[in-house]
């Protein structure tokens, strides 16, 4: 039995998919552009460490705090009372959930009227060199199978670039950690490049990574040709194809 011999459910996204990705993609870009523009890029941590933060590993505390700092941006934009990037909702990710943010925008479409995005926020320091350049983005199998589930499931991916700084507080002398947000960028995963994922044969199913998340391209595809993708990845690592056709069973990714 080979790939090609196998009747596989195809995903079939809505017709207005690149316009709606395009929408949440350029509506998160300007939420972020706006909290630099207005001074609301700066993440205060007080600590009694003489030294203060220990910056030969502050990416290891860093995501956390991105991730808060992404969620109470769009908080806040979701509970400004113009809302001129009309979210109607902003939710946490719960643990385990592969998106730490869910926003949901306001959309007029064929059938419904809203959109959502899932946001993955990826935390790189400025400071450390090749800091989160290669991150794990999720599950090999969960991502698949969302996208089966829905054709029209978008995983966005946010990579925020921060640099940390430390100062004493007069008063308090304190030591007083500044981290700043000093860049950004995000994207839609399914319109990566090949080039730009890479599968790690790794925990579980497998990861789906992003080679350098400084410097992406864009491919457009659809949701099946994403898919096919992962696959042909999953199956040229050394989990090899009678692995992958174990997780397509298990998942239910065949007719």
């Amino acid at each position: 039995m080979k790939y090609e011999d196998l009747e596989l459910k195809k995903p079939v996204e809505s017709e207005d998919y690149k316009e709606c990705s395009n929408f949440v993609v350029q509506s998160i870009e300007l939420i972020m552009q706006e909290a630099m523009d207005t001074g609301r890029n700066q993440i205060i941590i007080n600590t009694n460490l003489k030294l203060g933060i220990p910056m030969e590993n502050v990416n290891k505390i860093a995501g956390p705090f991105v991730e808060a700092w992404a969620f109470e941006i769009f908080t806040e934009s979701f509970e400004d009372v113009k809302n001129k990037y009309e979210l109607i909702n902003v939710e946490a990710g719960e643990r385990l959930n592969m998106a730490d943010v869910i926003l949901q925008f306001k959309k007029i479409r064929k059938r419904s009227t809203s959109v959502t995005g899932h946001v993955d926020v990826k935390a790189t320091s400025k400071d450390i060199a090749n800091s989160g350049k290669s991150p794990n983005i999720t599950s090999f199998a969960r991502i698949r199978s969302a996208y089966v589930t829905d054709p029209d499931y978008m995983f966005i991916i946010l990579s925020i670039k921060h640099s940390v700084s430390s100062s004493k507080d007069p008063k308090t002398n304190m030591m007083m950690g500044i981290m700043e947000v000093i860049d950004f960028n995000a994207y839609d995963l399914k319109y990566l490049s090949d080039s730009d994922i890479s599968y790690n044969p790794a925990l579980g199913t497998g990861q789906i990574q992003i080679r350098d998340i400084h410097y992406v391209s864009e491919q457009l595809r659809t949701t099946w040709a994403f898919c096919e993708l992962l696959d042909k990845k999953c199956i040229a690592s050394k989990k090899g194809f009678s692995q992958w056709l174990e997780y397509a069973k298990q998942n239910d990714w065949i007719k």
